[in-house]
This record gives structure tokens, C-alpha cells and sequence, in this order.
């Protein structure tokens, strides 16, 4: 007789494995490239961004500390679904809630697992605009990169990713690891050389400033000319036939050095750069702490990752917790402080805020700068284009994580049911879930489009002239619009990574409670580990999802993206709830549990 047996998930993974895999999605190089941008224009805030990562790492830690607890019990595949579903089937009282309380914590999971990948998949085709344009200025801008030309970059990306993963995560996890290695390497270099630079530039010292147009660093002050636009007289920076800003004369005729300097705030009240190192990591104003905490989030999301591949660990009820824990220390707790502290600190007259704000990446302009000064003039664009490389192997990392987490979380879901059963498949030679894997690659590819859409929407609309003067054609300059225009619409990449950022908070409180619920009356059960800790866990999280609500009524960042990211999260509820009754309907399943015969309870 033919075996007509499933194919299985193989348990290959060990401690390296799994810790990697976590830190590929936890990924600094990817996040500061990223980020940096979408927190420097959430509004006013900027100058908390440091201490906003703060906030959003205790956060983390204490849900991390909840996964890891729950996966002592419950080692498996599904992450916070599986968890809920064991937590409550073990539950003396609890137990009828068992399917209740793992469709909503899968189905809230979603909005985070399909739609964060879809973030990352946007900043590929970000990161590969700069770079073209770094590289042909001539066709297309490196600060501002055609919208076409980023949303073809990410469909393309988005299924090249789905085809690695569907290839199998043994393959995955070896191209982690060296990214990994890569990555940091790479991101603590620019970091020791970005505090360099500030430290061996004191105000009033000659260094560099930043101009986006040529996307190059210049020793000299700029000259300016005055022009009149729809009766309006400004001063431009005047330049040559190439683009390159002609230098301000002196009355010798020699050009005037650029002196830098560290103003906090322009003549408009704006923020420019922090004067010293206390004011990178002062907390400035609480409100503003809470709106970066609710993007930082982002950076720091991934460490549960490891807990979906239970099914595929040599020793999971041992290495899954360690992997949970020390992944998110080395990344979020040591990586990210670092990086996030150097960045900061570097900004100044030379660069200030307004210019990282006007830019698709910030970082890429610093390594300019700084490569500049330290390798030579015309050296710091070789700088970042290296630098560059590592960050494009982080997102291909960190991608390729979250697109194995969410289709196994899917895969999860469709085998018991709760999800289309051809979710529930395996691929029969990769032992992969290849049908939520590559359903995950075709929403991400859309995520991503949107994502890219109005980059410079909202509070970092770009000026008219700057649109004015992009290079023309289809993939450089289609789809940006007028200034007024880009500002009556949302900050595209932002509304995305708040969708995602605000799944990421309701699964995480979720599985705050979750553990509260697994360790009650648990013979095991320590009050500051499952109970103290969840509490604050829980609390955290639903702190920073009311303030998307009430942060922008109080002047804390900007409205529109938060208010639209909570309409996403509604209709996501409501049609999650109305696919969960007629489902049941269907199949003619109880909502409730008769009888809990089916847990798996390890004491």
C-alpha cells in the first residue's frame, strides 16, 4: 500500500539556529537604514528617539520574557497561537475558551506576520533607489527615488524572498548567520566613525556639510542666489552646469570654509541637532517618547520569531527560550543603543534633521560625510556603497525571517483548520509551507507598492522646487506630487509600519496575558516571572496602542497615519470576526471546547 502519510516537519535546528534566525528579523543594519527616517519625521518628536527605543525595548523584553516561559511549556509550532490554545486547554476552569483565544491571537498575529514584510520589502526598493541614484544621478535623484522604480524593486524583491524560503529553512538559516555577522560588523564601524567625527569636529572647526541635490559633502559654504517663484524671492544655493554648489568667496576670492555647528533649534523652532551627548539620550518631553516608542517598536520585533519554529528545533523546550532572550540583548539591548546613539550625535549644522527628513537615507548621506573625512575627499560614496551592501544583505535577512515566521503562524492556522486547510500543506520534498509562503510574498509585494507610494507624505512633503528639479521620467520623477498635495496625504511607509507595529502590540499583549493564564496555578509558577512582569508587559503594550488614539490630539506626532492605522486594525477585527462564525457555521463547529482531552501540558 502506497504511504499516504503527510510529510512532517524535520527538527534540525539547534541554539545558533534558532538565536540567528531571531536576529536576522532583529536586524540593526536593515533598522537604522529604515527607521531612522520614519522617526525623524513623526512630527516633533525626533529629539526622544533615542530614549523612545528605550521604552520600546522594556517593552520587549518583559513580552519576551513571557515567550520564553510559555515555550517551556508548550514547545511547537505556531508561536502565540499554539500558546494560546495550550494555555487555555490546560486551564482548570479556562479550557471552553481554548479556540476562541487562539483564533484571535492568530488572527491578530496576522495583521503584524502580513504586513511587516511587506514593510520590508518597501525599503528594499528605498535602499535601491538611493543607490541607483547615488550611482546615476542623471536618472534618477538618491534622496528622493522614483516611487515606480522602488514599487518595481519591491514585487520583485517580495518573490525572489518566497522563493529562498520556500526552498527550505535550513538554506535560511545559513545565510542568516553570516548576515548577521556581516551586519553588526559593519553598523559598530560606522558607529565608532560617526562618534569620531563628532568628537574631532568641535564648533566653530572646519568640517563638512551635506548637499541632497548632488548628493555629495563640501568643506565650503554654499553661495546663494536669489529667485522669484509665483511672487515669491528666496535664496537657492547657486551651481554649476553639473549640479555641484558653486562656493561662497571671500573678499580675497578664496572660498569660506564651513565652520560647523550643534544648534538644538533653527530660527522656526525646529529641531536641528542635538548639542550634547546628555541631550541624545534625555527624554525631552514623555509624549514624544511614546510616539518614537510606537515606531521603535518596529526595530525590535522578531525575537518571538523563534518560537514558530519549534516543530523544526533539535531540543526545543531548551533552546527556544535562550534563543528568545539573548537574541533581543544583542540586538536591541547592545546593537541599537549604539547605533541609534552615534547617529544622533552626529547630526549638526552640517546635516541637520531637516536634511535626514528630506531624504530617503539619512544614513547613506552620514557615511558620505564621513567616509569623506576620514578616507579622503570623494572616498566617503565608496564608503557607503560598501556600508550599503551590508545593509542589502540585512533586509534580505531580516525579509526572509519574517516571511518563514508568518507562513508558519499561517500554516499553523490552516492545519487546524481555522485558515483555508491548503494552508495547512506542506511542500512534499522542502517540508515547507509553501502555499503560505508564497500567498505571504504576493500580499507583501502589495504592502510593499503602498508603502513606496508617498514616501515624503504629510510632515516631510518635499518642497515644490525640490520636485521641480528631479530628473524627468517614468521611474524617476512619475507619481510625485505638489507639495501641497504630498502633504494632504499620508506618509505611505509610515501608515504601513504603524499597521504593523499596531498587530505587533496587540499580539504582544495578548501573549502578556496568555502567560498570566498558563502559569496560573502552574506548579512552576514564580510571581515576578508569570505574573509581575506580564502585568507590566500587558500594561505597556496597551499603553502605546492608546496612544495612537490620543497622542495626536495632543499635539504628539502627526494624525493622519496612527488614526488610519487604527481604521486598518478595525476592519481587520470586524472581517476577522465574521470569517470566525461563518467558518464555524460551515464546518459546523462549536465555538466553545467540549472537553479538553486534547492538551499538551509538560510540567
Amino acid at each position: 500500500m502506497a504511504d499516504t502519510t503527510a510529510p512532517q516537519m524535520k527538527p534540525t535546528l539547534g541554539l545558533t539556529g534558532l538565536t540567528m534566525n531571531a536576529m536576522a528579523l532583529i536586524a540593526p543594519g536593515a533598522f537604522l537604514w529604515l527607521t531612522f527616517i520614519i522617526q525623524a519625521t513623526a512630527g516633533n518628536t525626533a529629539p526622544a528617539m533615542w530614549m523612545g527605543i528605550v521604552l520600546a525595548l522594556l517593552l520587549c523584553l518583559a513580552t519576551a520574557v513571557c515567550y520564553a516561559e510559555m515555550a517551556k511549556l508548550y514547545p511547537g509550532t505556531g508561536s502565540s497561537y499554539y500558546f494560546a490554545e495550550q494555555s487555555f486547554l490546560n486551564h482548570d476552569k479556562a479550557w471552553r475558551y481554548a479556540r476562541v483565544s487562539k483564533f484571535i491571537v492568530g488572527w491578530g498575529s496576522h495583521l503584524y506576520y502580513w504586513v511587516y514584510p511587506g514593510v520590508m520589502v518597501a525599503v528594499m526598493g528605498q535602499l535601491c533607489g538611493y543607490l541607483v541614484g547615488t550611482l546615476w544621478p542623471g536618472f534618477m535623484s538618491a534622496s528622493n527615488p522614483g516611487p515606480m522604480f522602488m514599487a518595481l524593486v519591491a514585487i520583485i524583491f517580495s518573490y525572489a524572498i518566497a522563493y529562498i524560503a520556500h526552498r527550505g529553512i535550513n538554506g535560511a538559516t545559513s545565510v542568516n548567520i553570516a548576515i548577521n555577522v556581516i551586519q553588526i560588523s559593519a553598523l559598530l564601524v560606522f558607529s565608532v566613525m560617526a562618534l569620531g567625527y563628532r568628537m574631532n569636529h568641535p564648533p566653530g572647526s572646519i568640517a563638512y556639510q551635506f548637499d541632497s541635490t548632488s548628493s555629495e559633502a563640501y568643506t565650503y559654504e554654499f553661495a546663494t542666489v536669489k529667485t522669484t517663484a509665483n511672487g515669491q524671492t528666496t535664496e537657492t544655493i547657486d551651481r554649476d552646469a553639473n549640479g555641484v554648489p558653486k562656493p561662497k568667496l571671500d573678499a580675497s576670492g578664496k572660498p569660506v570654509p564651513f565652520r560647523i555647528t550643534y544648534p538644538e533649534h533653527d530660527e522656526k523652532g525646529n529641531f536641528v541637532s542635538h548639542p550634547s551627548a546628555g541631550s541624545v539620550v534625555g527624554v525631552h518631553n514623555f509624549g514624544w517618547v511614546f510616539v518614537q516608542a510606537t515606531i521603535a517598536i518596529l526595530i525590535l520585533v522578531g525575537f518571538e520569531s523563534v518560537t514558530a519554529m519549534g516543530g523544526e528545533a533539535k531540543n526545543a523546550k531548551r533552546d527556544v527560550p535562550i534563543a528568545v532572550i539573548v537574541s533581543l540583548l544583542v540586538q536591541g539591548a547592545f546593537c541599537y543603543l549604539v547605533e541609534y546613539f552615534a547617529a544622533n550625535y552626529f547630526l549638526s549644522s552640517g546635516y541637520p534633521m531637516q536634511t535626514a527628513t528630506g531624504s530617503a537615507a539619512p544614513l547613506g548621506d552620514m557615511m558620505i560625510m564621513i567616509g569623506n573625512a576620514i578616507f579622503g575627499p570623494g572616498n566617503g560614496r565608496i564608503f557607503m556603497l560598501v556600508e550599503a551592501f551590508t545593509v542589502f544583505l540585512a533586509i534580505i535577512g531580516t525579509t526572509l525571517s519574517c516571511i518563514n515566521t508568518g507562513a508558519r503562524v499561517t500554516y499553523a492556522m490552516g492545519k487546524d483548520s481555522e485558515l483555508p486547510d491548503s494552508f495547512g500543506a506542506l511542500h512534499n520534498s522542502n517540508l515547507t509551507p509553501h502555499r503560505a509562503i508564497w500567498t505571504l510574498a504576493t500580499i507583501s509585494a502589495v504592502v510593499g507598492v503602498v508603502g513606496v507610494s508617498n514616501l515624503f507624505g504629510d510632515a516631510g512633503a518635499l518642497a515644490d522646487s525640490v520636485v521641480s528639479a528631479l530628473p524627468k521620467g517614468f521611474w524617476s520623477s512619475f507619481g510625485y506630487l505638489s507639495h501641497d498635495k504630498m502633504a494632504a496625504f499620508p506618509n505611505s511607509l509610515l501608515l504601513v509600519t504603524l499597521c504593523s507595529n499596531f498587530g505587533t502590540f496587540l499580539l504582544y499583549m495578548l501573549s502578556c496575558f496568555i502567560c498570566i493564564i498558563a502559569y496560573h496555578k502552574h506548579p512552576k509558577f514564580n510571581a515576578l516571572k508569570h505574573f509581575a512582569i506580564p502585568v507590566f508587559g500587558l500594561a505597556a503594550n496597551l499603553a502605546c496602542m492608546a496612544f495612537y488614539l490620543i497622542g495626536p490630539f495632543m499635539g504628539f506626532g502627526t494624525k493622519m497615519e496612527p488614526l488610519l492605522a487604527l481604521g486598518v486594525a478595525l476592519v481587520w477585527g470586524l472581517y476577522g470576526g465574521i470569517y470566525f462564525i461563518r467558518s464555524s457555521k460551515l464546518t459546523g463547529r462549536t465555538t466553545l471546547v467540549n472537553q479538553p482531552a486534547s492538551a499538551k501540558a509538560i510540567y
